[in-house]
């Protein structure tokens, strides 16, 4: 019988996942030793490949502790916790799972959006509550026909964009530079999309150059009619100056799937009756997680066989 490839497991994955990679590889689960710093200095060489998740990530020293890797797979389009760079310099292959999960989390979007607006969850702890019985339910925001800013328009940007044509909504967005195949008007600046949108959603990368871009300036560009959106990373936005703009109604709402800490969330914002908070499951369905699963061992047998990886990172 050949041997199989030793694979070096950091951080849970879906069960069903796990149990298909028992099956295939040697795979050792690195959260089961007692000193995981000790058990890489003893036989982190053994090591060809590395499964891991945006959560977890794989970071330069992780990196160097595996002698012999050659491919990382990770679950999940996050980026921000994986070092590239330190990757790329030892050419190991890493591979994401970007594109499956695109349907989802712009579902996620507008169901924020229209929650938010709409006071959705608002107004079913209003009921049970028990407060309809002695009064009406306060008026909300229309979202048909408003206008619809968008940070990051890239795979997920774009089906949010796709989304809101059904709710008849003008849509911007802005990146780092124009692009020049979406016919959807650009904004220069975040702060002039700020302005301009009844609701901000930001679907850009996480990191280090997008720490805090959301910042107190541009929640009072939003300003007290404007609603924020994320479902991208929570450290895009100064979180503490996103907790005293909906204190006190510097913006009209936001509706919340990530967080700076998580999960750790702002323990201010759970009296508000403003924001709409989710436990970071934008593509928390049986079928965009069953598709991101596949593409990790998509990715991971085709990097093993010398091939290119379906969704590469580095």
């Amino acid at each position: 019988m050949p041997t199989k490839t030793k694979v070096l497991q950091h951080g849970r994955l879906l069960p069903a996942l796990e149990a298909r990679l028992q099956e295939s590889y040697d795979l050792h689960p690195l959260w089961n030793e007692a000193d995981p710093k000790a058990f890489l200095a003893a036989r982190g060489g053994e090591f060809t490949a590395l499964v891991t998740s945006a959560r977890f990530g794989a970071d330069a020293a992780l990196i160097a502790a595996l002698p012999a890797l050659k491919v990382i797979s990770s679950f999940g389009v996050g980026l921000d916790t994986l070092d590239l760079d330190a990757a790329r310099a030892r050419g190991i292959s890493v591979g994401y799972t970007p594109d499956v999960l695109n349907d989802c989390v712009a579902d996620t979007a507008f169901a924020l959006v229209m929650d938010v607006a709409r006071r959705i969850s608002a107004s079913d702890r209003f009921v049970r509550r028990g407060d309809w019985r002695t009064g009406q339910f306060p008026l909300a925001t229309q979202v048909s026909g408003k206008k619809l800013g968008i940070l990051g328009m890239g795979r997920i940007g774009r089906v949010i964009a796709r989304r809101a044509s059904g709710f008849d909504m003008r849509v911007r967005y802005h990146n780092r530079r124009a692009l020049t195949d979406v016919d959807y008007g650009y904004e220069p600046t975040l702060k002039g999309l700020a302005a301009w949108a009844d609701f901000l959603v930001i679907a850009s990368a996480g990191g280090a150059e997008t720490r805090g871009l959301v910042s107190r300036e541009i929640l009072d560009a939003l300003g007290p009619d404007g609603y924020l959106v994320n479902i991208s990373r929570g450290s895009v936005v100064d979180e503490a100056a996103l907790v005293e703009a909906l204190q006190h109604q510097r913006i009209a709402g936001a509706g919340l799937d990530v967080f700076d800490n998580e999960p750790h969330v702002p323990e201010a914002l759970f009296a508000l009756d403003n924001v709409v908070l989710l436990p970071h499951l934008a593509s928390n369905t049986h079928e965009t997680r069953a598709a991101m699963a596949q593409r990790v061992e998509d990715n991971l047998v085709a990097a093993l066989a010398g091939q290119p990886m379906v969704s590469a990172a580095a």
